[in-house]
Formats: C-alpha cells, structure tokens, sequence
C-alpha cells in the first residue's frame, strides 16, 4: 500500500498543468504599485516569501525533504528578472509553475478569487519591488512529502482547483459585507469556508483555529466591532487572553475600512456552534 501512495504522490509531484493564462492589465502607477504593496502584506504573501519577498527554506527535514517559498525580488536567486507577466498571473491565481509543476503549498486554491485589478496591482508591486540576493536550495521531494500526496492535495493546491474558472469582477471597496465576504479570502483559508475553524495549518502542535462565525457560546456572537479590532490588531480576546501567534498579525496591516468590511461580513453569515471553545 505505501508503495502505490509512493507512486501516486510522485506522479502529483510530476503532473504538468496546461494553463490558459489570462491577459490581465498591470498598471504602472505609483498608485497601484502602492496599492499592491498592501495586498502583498495583507495577503499572507510575506507568511511564506519573507517581509522582504527574499522567500524562506520552510521545509529542511530529509522525510519531507527541501521546500521553499522562491525569492520573488529581481535580485540573485529571484525570479523577478525571469517573469512575465503571465508568468505570475500563473503562479498565484493557479498555483504553477512556467515549466507546468504544481507549486508546493502555494494557497492559490483562496488567490483564484482575487479580481482582476487586485491581482494586477500586486503584480505591479512585485515587479518593482527591490532585489534581494537570496538564493534558496533546489526542490527536493522527501518520501513523507510523497506519501502524504498520494492521499491529499493539501500539500499541491493546484490540483484542487477548477482551473477554468473566470477571473471574478471587480468589487466596490466600500464598508459593506459584500466587499467584507471578498476580503475574508484570508479568513477562510485557515477558518474555512464556513469560518467555524477546527483547521490546523502548521506543524504539530498547532492549534485549530477558531470558530468565527457569530455564535454566541462557541464563536464570535459575543464580539463588539471593538473586540475584533483588538483581536485582529493587537491579538487580544475580549477576556484579555492573548491569541495564539499562530494567528498571523499581518491581517491587522488591513485597513479600518477592510476590517470593517470584513466585520460586517461576519456578521452576517449563519452561525455554527462547535465545541472548539472547550478544547
């Protein structure tokens, strides 16, 4: 049986994904370029690549085997200089990359979401953003990695995702749950997608995340607007209880406007009662 999850995982590793990019304009303008400066920090970029996008050996165990987050800079041992644009609409909207392989843990399963003038921005920011010499080790597949994948593609989103679908339209950045229910594409990927928590994304050890739908016992129910500012910016509950650093701070880069959004958004959605509170 190890043997066939062996097998299965690495031709997963080795599966060549035919794209059909699409063309997205990306734009020029120190507007946008700022713009996308914030997406990269409010889109749980720099988790993975690094503050500054130099990218991170986060995997350096022999049964896993060698995984990096890729310097995005132009600067040695970047791709900055070697990317086109369809390139990196490739790579976060659909998780591959130009030689076709699927790209290990990139979370482009929530990107895929992204409307085309925040991916455009983002991508204006990344190909200016400054160099940084950081040459990482070449990908090599441990067997653990292998056997994990012939049974899940937790660790190879891109082969979860409908790569047909369309780009989705632009949404009014306005104080609404509406533009709340697009931002929180960062919430569900660690809460899922009906934010009642219980997922773990780390390594042994990790807590599950909570429930943040507005159940009064078990979620958020109880929250003021203020509570979830606190929460999100400073990472403290309402009872003073500071939260797990595995819930990542740069969500509080976000804008007041976003976080409101993001507030009425919760808000809204049905409640879930769990017993995540209790454990």
């Amino acid at each position: 049986a190890a043997a066939v999850l062996y097998a299965i995982g690495s031709s997963k590793f080795n599966k060549s994904h035919q794209i059909n990019v699409e063309t997205i304009a990306i734009p020029t303008d120190s507007t946008a370029v700022a713009r996308g400066e914030h997406l990269v920090m409010t889109m749980g970029c720099v988790e993975c690549h690094g503050n500054n996008l130099a990218g991170n050996l986060f995997i350096d165990e022999a049964p896993m085997g060698k995984i990096s987050a890729s310097n995005l800079t132009s600067g040695a041992g970047g791709i900055g200089n070697s990317y086109s644009d369809a390139d990196w609409v490739r790579a976060i909207r659909h998780g591959v990359k130009r030689n076709g392989q699927a790209i290990v843990i990139m979370p482009s399963n929530f990107y895929l979401e992204m409307n085309a003038k925040e991916l455009g921005d983002l991508i204006a920011y990344l190909k200016q953003t400054p160099p940084v010499d950081n040459v990482l080790p070449e990908r090599e597949i441990g067997p653990i990695a292998r056997l994990i994948s012939g049974v899940s593609d937790e660790l190879l989103p891109a082969n979860t995702i409908d790569h047909s679908v369309a780009i989705p339209k632009e949404i009014q950045p306005e104080v609404t749950a509406v533009y709340g229910e697009y931002k929180a594409i960062i919430c569900r990927a660690c809460h899922g997608e009906n934010l009642a928590g219980g997922l773990v994304h780390g390594p042994p050890g990790t807590p599950a995340s909570k429930n943040i739908t507005p159940d009064a016992e078990s979620g958020i129910g109880k929250w003021s607007e203020a509570d979830f500012f606190s929460a999100v910016r400073d990472g403290v509950r309402p009872n003073g209880e500071e939260i797990n650093p595995a819930m990542p701070r740069w969500v509080g880069n976000m804008t007041d406007d976003e976080l409101r959004a993001i507030w009425l958004y919760l808000q809204s959605v049905p409640p879930v009662h769990t017993d995540l509170a209790k454990q």
